[in-house]
């Protein structure tokens, strides 16, 4: 029978053991998922299973870059003593340079050799949850490229080189000059940290985000009693100035606020010698969207004084 990917994700949430653990646990289970976690068990594989159960939302955001790509990671730890350790860090700084022989796809770097050993970067890092002793994982990655021009990178908060809490890459297409290219895009990566666009531009807006502003806007300005003809003109105003807030070219840009970071980049052109086009940006913010385990210490203390 054929295991698919969410049998295989579902198997490694519940016992914390690597991608492929998992695939030959049900493979060999024919996939029953109770009789695939006591076969990893009875391997001794899923040893860190209690320690996967603990909500990872700290760690570090890693990013890395060569050629015309670049790639941005985040392996989570769950406290940010750990995300300081010297072997954390290292870990999160091979896993981005690995990412970037791969297609960008957590699956994809998840499998992928880890460097200088036999296993792969998910067992890798499910190994270390013994060592270092605490729930790791590899959450996500991304990867960006263009033909030609630059993809820079920008590490907000950051703790080593390439490492922090916000990771930004952002793609330039050009055929001028690709360090004049890189060295605005960075600057626009810097920006975006900042403001966290939801878009490029605004085709690229999420089409449930604009209709729920449009009804918000539609219904303020009914409440006040305006005809329909002068609400159409206020909703198209109040849009403009969605838009402004929330696209990355039509955004003011943070360096130089007099301009958008559209006229910021024809700015930019003089210097590169040729048209120039941001063709897209990645941002990571570490923990971004974990539901995190409130603790309630006085109870912790309680249980503790009556062991």
């Amino acid at each position: 029978m054929s295991i698919s990917a969410a049998q295989v994700k579902q198997l490694r949430d519940m016992t914390g053991a690597g991608m492929m653990d998992c695939k030959a646990a049900l493979a060999e289970t024919g996939g029953d998922m109770d009789a695939a976690v006591d076969w990893l068990r009875k391997k001794g594989i899923s040893k860190a299973d209690k320690k996967a159960g603990r909500t990872a939302a700290e760690g570090l955001i890693g990013v890395a870059a060569e050629g015309t790509a670049a790639v941005v990671v985040e392996v989570n730890s769950e406290t940010d003593f750990v995300a300081r350790n010297d072997a954390f860090q290292d870990i999160v700084r091979k896993v981005s340079e690995v990412a970037l022989t791969t297609d960008g796809s957590v699956e994809a770097l998840g499998a992928a050799p880890y460097p200088g050993g036999e296993k792969s970067v998910s067992d890798t890092i499910k190994d270390a949850i013994g060592t270092i002793g605490e729930n790791m994982a590899l959450r996500r990655s991304a990867k960006l490229s263009v033909s030609a021009g630059a993809v820079a990178t920008y590490v907000h908060n950051a703790v080593a080189d390439n490492l922090g809490k916000i990771g930004v890459l952002v793609g330039i297409e050009t055929s001028g000059d690709a360090e004049a290219a890189r060295a605005f895009a960075r600057q626009v990566a810097m920006h975006v940290a900042a403001t966290n666009p939801l878009a490029l531009n605004e085709s690229e807006v999420d089409a449930a985000a604009v209709e729920r502003e449009k009804a918000i806007y539609s219904d303020q300005a009914r409440a006040s009693g305006k005809p329909e003809n002068i609400i159409e003109k206020m909703v198209e105003g109040r849009m403009r100035k969605f838009y402004e807030e929330v696209v990355l070219l039509k955004q003011a840009f943070v360096i130089n606020p007099d301009l958008t970071v559209e006229k910021a980049l024809k700015e930019a052109e003089k210097d590169i010698g040729a048209p120039a086009t941001l063709t897209g940006f990645v941002r990571f913010a570490l923990g971004e969207g974990v539901e995190r385990e409130e603790s309630d210490f006085a109870a912790e203390v309680a249980a503790a004084a009556k062991k």
